[in-house]
């Protein structure tokens, strides 16, 4: 990581890591809040479904899954994209780009759901097609059919937390998605028990918690005076400029697909393994613990790309090394924290999930695989979150394609087919997985020449497709100068 001595541009002084300390844990906290609270939306549909019976929660759980790998983690990773652009226009002070940027995001997110909706409607035909039982996958189908509006939803919510997170605005998302999960158990009981829709309604109650929680942060964002500056209203300025954006949104959905589909297919070969049902148990006890030990680090990558996007816009370069230093040690602290929790009490989680002796020993013997590949996620999460602070998706994309599948899901399948390893033999490859992805990241990491970025931080800012004056070229012009490369 090279550490270049230039002097704060403005003459701020340098933020010292105490500081950087402060303003991490300020936002990490709110952050993975708000990402454990989206989480439970889905949580809580899928219990609601599994009271009406076997069917109907394994249909659920077919749809959910689907529905994940092809429509929410796409929005998702393509909304990320303005991690990038907000962050660095909110620290170079243009405003008013940022609620550009939300704005050509909605309408791109819009129109990419239109063909995801179109997949989704035949998508119990598609399982059929894949070999999935008749029965569950017509059920799936129904289910996803219900979750179209939610799919166009999720979209827009999406566009509005990063449109606010990159602005330090971060309680009043984690505040909406708090009441839109409490809202949502009232939903479901109406849709699902009161008024008989049954799976279907557990579907639809997506959509309208969905609503609710993007009413509030378009609310937030039109009445707040913190918003006044970056929101002005609609502009045509929107509709200009989409093929620079899906330059970075693509890769950035990238990014995000080709970890999180890696982690989907591990749990459908977990069903080929030998006492199928033993291990696709334990499979789905790992990967729900794995999954909410990764919100803290994810609420940890969020503030990594908010600060580090911050001060590149800022033209800030020794700050944003400084924000990227304290972010890897508050990470790697959290990873042996959690590591720590899940080998200590490794012989209980799996009777929280099951009475079964056999499942909670199998799981037991499993968490310490899992305690080594949290430190290794929660190093590449906030790795992965300053690379989309710089905008350096493209390579992150390429970086989780090497890590997961030529690494990952090659040696699971070898060490649980081939060695005969079973589950644990899964978890391996995603141990190799996590760890190649960890230090290709670190690597890109130690090799950025942070006033490099910075200088492309404000050639993304100020000499964007969005038509521009003047006024603005010289500004950027002369913050190249002070950043003296």
């Amino acid at each position: 990581m090279e550490n270049n001595p230039g002097a704060v541009v403005g003459g701020d002084e340098e933020s010292s890591a105490l500081n950087e300390v402060k303003k991490q844990l300020r936002l990490a906290a709110p952050l993975a809040a708000g990402c454990l609270l989206q989480k439970v939306i889905q949580t809580i549909s899928i219990m609601f479904v599994g009271r009406l019976g076997e069917l109907a929660l394994a249909s659920a759980s077919l749809a959910t899954s689907f529905a994940n790998v092809t429509g929410f983690s796409l929005m998702s990773g393509m909304a990320s994209s303005l991690d990038t652009l907000c962050g660095q226009a909110f620290g170079a002070e243009q405003y008013h780009l940022l609620g550009i940027h939300k704005q050509r995001a909605m309408l791109v997110l819009a129109m990419v759901s239109i063909p995801v909706a179109g997949v989704w409607t035949y998508t119990g035909e598609i399982l059929v097609w894949f070999r999935q039982d008749p029965e569950i996958a017509a059920g799936a189908g129904r289910y996803i059919r219900c979750l179209i509006p939610a799919l166009f939803l999720f979209g827009q919510l999406q566009c509005h937390v990063r449109f606010l997170q990159p602005q330090n605005v971060v309680v009043p998302v984690m505040l909406s998605s708090a009441a839109t999960a409490a809202l949502h158990v009232a939903v479901c009981w109406l849709l699902v028990r009161r008024l008989g829709l049954g799976a279907n309604g557990a579907a639809l109650a997506n959509a309208v918690s969905n609503l609710a929680n993007l009413s509030f942060l378009a609310l937030y964002v039109r009445l707040s005076p913190v918003c006044k500056t970056t929101w002005v209203g609609f502009s045509r300025q929107a509709f200009r400029g989409i093929p620079g954006f899906l330059k970075l949104a693509v890769p950035s959905a990238a990014m995000v697909c080709m970890e999180w589909w890696s982690f989907e297919l591990l749990v459908l070969l977990s069903g080929l393994l030998p006492k199928p049902k033993l291990e696709t148990a334990v499979m789905s006890i790992c990967f729900n613990t794995y999954v909410f030990a990764f919100m803290p680090p994810m609420g940890l990558g969020a503030a990594a790309s908010i600060r580090v996007s911050n001060e590149l816009g800022a033209g800030r370069p020794q700050a944003a090394l400084i924000a990227t230093r304290v972010v890897m040690l508050l990470a790697f602290i959290l990873g042996i924290s959690e590591g720590l929790v899940m080998v200590l009490a490794r012989n209980m989680l799996g009777y929280a999930y099951s009475n079964e002796e056999e499942v909670a020993f199998y799981t037991g013997r499993v968490m310490p695989i899992l305690a080594v590949s949290t430190l290794f996620d929660c190093l590449q999460c906030v790795l992965s979150g300053v690379v989309r602070g710089c905008g350096r998706q493209k390579i992150g994309a390429f970086i989780n394609l090497a890590a997961f599948y030529i690494a990952g899901i090659p040696a699971a399948t070898i060490f649980a087919f081939v060695c005969h390893l079973g589950g644990m033999g899964l978890w391996f490859g995603i141990l190799c997985g996590v760890g190649v992805q960890m230090v290709l990241l670190l690597c890109l990491t130690l090799c950025t020449n942070w006033s490099k970025e910075a200088l492309k931080a404000n050639d993304r800012v100020f000499r964007s497709s969005l038509p521009i004056d003047d006024a603005v070229v010289s500004h950027s012009n002369e913050q190249g100068k002070q950043s003296g490369v």
